[in-house]
C-alpha cells in the first residue's frame, strides 16, 4: 500500500449529471441525425450530490449493457486535456462535461492514476476500475465521426470509478489517495495494452490478472490472452454512425 506523490491538489473542478434522452430525427438520411438515446448530455451541478453504488443521484445511462453499473459508477475526465481538444476540434466553447463525464478533475491524468487506486472524495470512497473506452455516441454528440478513435489514439480517455462507500460529493472537493495497491497498472499503461499492444497476449494476461480491474476488461483481455481474439473495436467506435 503506497501513496502517489502526484495527487496533492487533485480536485473535482466540475460535477455533472444527466438522465437519458431521446435524440435525433426519425427518417433522417444522415446516420448521424437518426434517432438515438443517451445520457451523454449532462448539466453541471453545484452543491452536494449523493453518490450511490451505481451512479450519482440524477444521473443515468441509456445502454446499461455497455455503460453504467458498479464498475462504471462514475466517469472521470482530466481537465488538463480540454485545451488540446479545443485546438484540435476547433470548438472554442468545448466546456467541461463535453465528454459526458461526471467528474472533471484537476491535478490528475491517465499516467497519474492506476487500476485499484482508492480515493476519498467527500464522504464517499471510490476506486479506479478501468479506463474509459469511447464509443460511437461521443462522435454522434459532436457530429465528428472519428472523435472516438481520436480520443482512443491520444490516450486521453479518462477512467471510471467504482464506489466502495456511498456518500456525498461536491464540486471543489479534493480527491485524497488512500491506497495504491497496483501502482504498475496505470490507466495510461492499461490503455496501451488494450488498444496498441493488441498482439501481446502475455501483456493481456498480466493485466487481466489485476484483481481490481473491471469484470468486462478482464473478460476481454482473458479471451485475447487465450485465443488472440479481441473485441469488435469498429463496432464500438463507429456503431451506427456509418449507416
Amino acid at each position: 500500500m503506497s501513496k502517489n506523490a502526484a495527487t496533492p491538489g487533485a480536485t473535482i473542478l466540475s460535477l455533472h449529471v444527466g438522465l437519458p434522452r431521446e435524440l435525433g430525427t426519425p427518417g433522417a438520411a444522415d446516420p448521424m441525425e437518426r434517432p438515438w438515446s443517451s445520457g451523454i448530455h449532462k448539466r453541471p451541478v453545484n452543491g452536494p450530490v449523493r453518490l450511490g453504488r451505481v451512479n450519482l443521484e440524477g444521473d443515468g445511462q441509456a445502454d446499461l449493457k455497455n455503460h453504467g453499473g458498479p464498475d462504471k459508477a462514475v466517469c472521470v475526465y482530466p481537465a488538463a486535456h480540454y485545451d488540446h481538444w479545443r485546438r484540435d476540434l476547433g470548438i472554442a466553447d468545448f466546456t467541461y462535461g463535453a465528454f459526458g463525464e461526471n467528474f472533471t478533475v484537476d491535478g490528475l491524468v491517465e499516467g497519474d492514476v492506476a487500476i485499484g487506486d482508492i480515493f476519498r472524495v467527500g464522504t464517499a470512497v471510490v476506486q479506479v476500475s478501468q479506463p474509459r473506452q469511447p464509443c460511437w455516441k461521443l462522435p454522434r454528440r459532436w457530429r465528428i465521426k472519428d472523435l472516438a478513435l481520436r480520443v482512443q489514439q491520444t490516450g486521453f480517455t479518462g477512467w471510471y470509478f467504482r464506489v466502495l462507500e456511498e456518500g456525498d460529493v461536491e464540486r471543489g472537493m479534493p480527491l485524497e489517495l488512500l491506497e495504491r495497491p497496483y501502482a504498475e497498472w496505470t490507466v495510461a499503461r492499461a490503455n496501451r495494452i488494450m488498444h496498441e499492444a493488441v498482439s501481446d497476449r502475455a501483456a493481456a494476461a498480466a493485466l487481466a490478472a489485476c484483481p481490481a480491474l473491471s469484470e468486462s476488461w478482464r473478460r476481454t483481455l482473458t479471451l485475447r490472452a487465450e485465443t488472440g481474439e479481441g473485441a469488435d473495436t469498429a463496432r464500438r467506435l463507429v456503431g451506427p454512425n456509418e449507416g
